[in-house]
């Protein structure tokens, strides 16, 4: 959101509780799409990582599908689900593409066009001068491939802070823990959607990457 902010008091976190009034979305068919009432957002609580993320796996685990080839043909057969969340057999690579700096008219159209936010700050947000994207592939029969654009907000924020700290050399500390180590350190997933205009083509919208259970930490939740 390159123009509008939430107010102090109810800016949440990635992993948060939160309370919020909820419209379905009239100009928007897809049946998870809704809008929200910034000003009714109330912060309940926090899901904490230790014991493994052991609460925020409670919660995601029964969403869980076994590949976007599945949740791809489940939208198509029944027209839904529209969002999903997937384990990637296999993560190949991070592709890193230029893309524009500014945004273009119609994005800053749209932009403006939210109702999510209602104060403005005096700077618009940067633009992000990349595309983010990963190839991977799922674990079913007959999947080619996927290559999906990432719009993980926390990449972003990643890129903006490491470009600060290391200028030019960003793309290392950004390829360590964004490519490196959610193929080997964390149990990287990826939440999934559409895009409202292209209600065909799917996105990566978040990354969900507890740390990886070694076999003492299987056996301890035995015992």
């Amino acid at each position: 959101m390159p123009y509008r902010f939430l107010d102090e008091d109810k800016r949440f976190s990635k992993y948060q509780w939160i309370d919020v009034d909820v419209i379905k979305a009239s100009s928007d068919p897809r049946p998870e799409s809704y809008k929200l009432n910034a000003d009714s957002i109330s912060i309940i609580d926090s899901v904490p990582s230790s014991d493994g993320w052991a609460q925020r796996k409670a919660i995601i685990r029964p969403l869980i599908k076994t590949s976007l080839c599945e949740i791809r043909k489940s939208r198509e057969d029944a027209g839904f689900p529209t969002l999903g969340i997937f384990k990637p057999y296999k993560i190949n690579k991070l592709i890193i593409e230029t893309a524009d700096s500014e945004w273009s008219a119609q994005q800053l159209m749209t932009l403006q066009q939210t109702e999510l936010f209602h104060q403005n700050p005096t700077q618009p947000l940067e633009k992000i001068p990349f595309n983010f994207k990963y190839e991977f592939s799922c674990s079913c029969e007959g999947c080619n491939g996927h290559t999906l654009t990432c719009t993980d907000w926390e990449m972003g924020q990643s890129f903006r802070r490491w470009r600060k700290q290391y200028g030019d050399n960003w793309e290392a500390a950004f390829r360590l823990k964004y490519e490196q180590e959610m193929k080997s350190k964390f149990d990287t997933h990826f939440y999934v959607g559409t895009i409202h205009q292209y209600p065909n083509a799917w996105i990566i919208i978040g990354l969900y990457y507890p740390p990886v259970q070694v076999m003492s930490d299987l056996f301890d939740s035995l015992v």
